[in-house]
């Protein structure tokens, strides 16, 4: 047995309950990790309040590290063993536990010099900014770009990261405090989107050109203003809905306003082959340990009060990094 967080039905912070459940010997091709800080991102509460739909009863989570306490017939190949450090994002939920069995090429070994509570904040947020940057539109440094909410856990490793890159990085926050929390972290320019119009800014800060891509994790508020800030032919990348889903739109209004792209992508694609998830995690790690990005945890709490942190991260009032300790 262990102890999780499970859901029986989708609702408010408060559907979720901490209880034991059976933990068996982890079958064919699976690891039993022990985990010893989880990850909590903006997607746990859309599979708990039931927009991303989940079969229930359901666990919640989607990264975490810890140590593999043992391993199932056919990992072999994989070269991870008993005893080893490893820290994962993605797969089925279920990350939100004291020891899960999960399928043992999802895990990525951890360098020594890469803590644990570092690794479990930084999986799904550091990967998600990778392929942001590298394979969604790949920059190469000298780009001005525009990413919406850039004081939230994922905006605030895009400030670093972009800043190691070269890139002129233009975010929006909520607050003048948000605002200079992202201007500290790298971001080179900010819009505090409450008080100010971000597409006249984004507009007065290109010099009337626009930017060649736009980050957007927001959703509903930010839409369709974000494709006012596009260049001709740049990319509306879309990759959240923090404030609610995008309304459906006719395809038209990409043609009206320059012959944009639009494009809706998730980790979980990117990264299902091992291959690609090694080499994402490879270059995220290079940039921890030379300091480029940190992962600025600013708040955790004990595995059992995760409504607290959902109620948290919904009412916004987060910055960056939150983890759960079992």
């Amino acid at each position: 047995m262990t102890r999780a967080i499970r859901i029986h039905a989708t609702g408010a912070p408060e559907a979720m309950q901490f209880e034991e459940v059976p933990l068996g010997a982890p079958a064919q091709g699976e690891a039993r990790v022990r985990h010893t800080a989880i990850g909590v991102n903006y997607i746990d509460t859309y599979h708990r309040s039931g927009q991303y739909p989940l079969t229930l009863p359901s666990g919640l989570g989607s990264e975490a590290a810890g140590v593999i306490e043992a391993l199932g017939p056919g990992t072999e190949a994989l070269g991870l063993v008993v005893g080893q450090r490893v820290a994962y994002c993605g797969g089925a939920p279920g990350s939100y536990s004291e020891a899960r069995n999960l399928p043992a090429d999802r895990l990525v070994p951890l360098p020594d010099d890469v803590a644990d509570r570092d690794a479990a904040a930084l999986m799904l947020k550091g990967l998600t900014v990778e392929y942001l940057f590298h394979r969604t539109f790949e920059l190469k440094g000298g780009e001005t770009i525009l990413f919406h909410a850039a004081a939230g856990g994922v905006g605030l490793i895009a400030c670093q990261w972009a800043k190691a890159l070269g890139v002129r990085m233009i975010g929006t926050a909520s607050t003048d405090a948000k605002a200079k929390l992202a201007r500290e972290h790298g971001c080179a320019e900010t819009i505090v989107y409450s008080r100010e119009d971000f597409v006249a800014r984004v507009k007065e800060l290109t010099g009337g050109k626009g930017v060649p891509v736009v980050y957007d994790s927001v959703g509903k508020d930010t839409f369709p203003a974000s494709l006012d800030c596009l260049q001709p032919r740049g990319l509306f990348v879309s990759f959240g809905s923090a404030s609610g889903p995008v309304a459906a739109f006719n395809i038209g209004l990409l043609a009206q306003k320059g012959s944009l792209y639009a494009t809706r992508p998730t980790l979980f694609t990117y990264a299902a082959k091992r291959s690609d998830l090694l080499e994402m995690s490879a270059r995220l790690f290079a940039m921890v340990r030379k300091g480029a990005v940190k992962a600025d945890v600013r708040q955790s709490y004990p595995l059992a009060d995760a409504a607290a942190a959902h109620r948290a991260l919904e009412s916004r009032a987060t910055t960056g990094a939150s983890l759960l300790l079992p």
